[in-house]
């Protein structure tokens, strides 16, 4: 009797798309090929023609699925409602650390992304900021969401080759002459309550509250 193999599943743009996010969640944009993606669908690149039209079509495909994983404010909900969309914003980035430096490119602008920059508008003028505070807010409150997302994406990582974090921390950063960073370092290598503190959700908190504060 001959062996039966499992039917492939059939190549869809919704597919494609999800297996290049996966890919790049693991490897970075740059591990990124259509060989590589025909790969691990299990068919031909040139297949993949079919559903996307090349690869900036797949780029920005896989930026609209990490954009839809972000909650738009409701502009009726105030601040709450704007701290809300800037942790759903955040977590997003964080799951995709390589998304954050796309949506600062001028080439990858989506509508998914335009809609979130019109609700945020619309969310601090219906918390009672005049349009010139908003302008402002606005610019303040988005370089937060994707320049501390994108920070977050590199710091704190260890060069590949160092075994020893500690001891290659000792020796840059001696505490007889950084004794500030040295303290701050060994804040990082050691536990402590300072690690329940989001510091993203800290600042966040100084923003808005200062933003009250305007309001009222």
């Amino acid at each position: 009797m001959a062996a039966t193999t499992e039917p492939r599943l059939p190549l869809s743009r919704e597919r494609i798309l999800q297996a290049a996010l996966e890919l790049v969640d693991e490897g970075g944009i740059e591990s990124l090929t259509m060989r590589k993606l025909g790969e691990a669908l299990g068919f031909e690149a040139m297949s993949l023609y079919n559903h996307v039209a090349n690869k900036d079509d797949l780029l920005d495909g896989i930026l609209d699925l990490v954009l839809a994983e972000m909650e738009p404010p409701d502009p009726a909900g105030g601040l709450a409602g704007i701290r809300a969309s800037a942790l759903s914003a955040h977590e997003a980035l964080k799951r995709h650390p390589w998304a954050a430096n796309m949506l600062m490119s001028p080439a990858r602008i989506r509508p998914a992304r335009i809609a979130y920059m019109e609700a945020l508008l619309a969310s601090l003028r219906g918390a009672g900021l005049s349009a010139d505070t908003t302008y402002h807010a606005y610019h303040v409150l988005d370089a937060h969401i994707i320049g501390f997302s994108l920070w977050a994406s590199t710091h704190g990582k260890m060069p590949e080759h160092i075994e020893d974090a500690r001891a290659w921390f000792e020796e840059m950063i001696p505490v007889a002459t950084l004794p500030y960073l040295h303290e701050h370092g060994l804040q990082h290598l050691d536990e402590g309550p300072h690690h329940d503190v989001s510091a993203f959700e800290f600042a966040l908190d100084l923003l808005l509250g200062g933003l009250e504060r305007l309001e009222t």
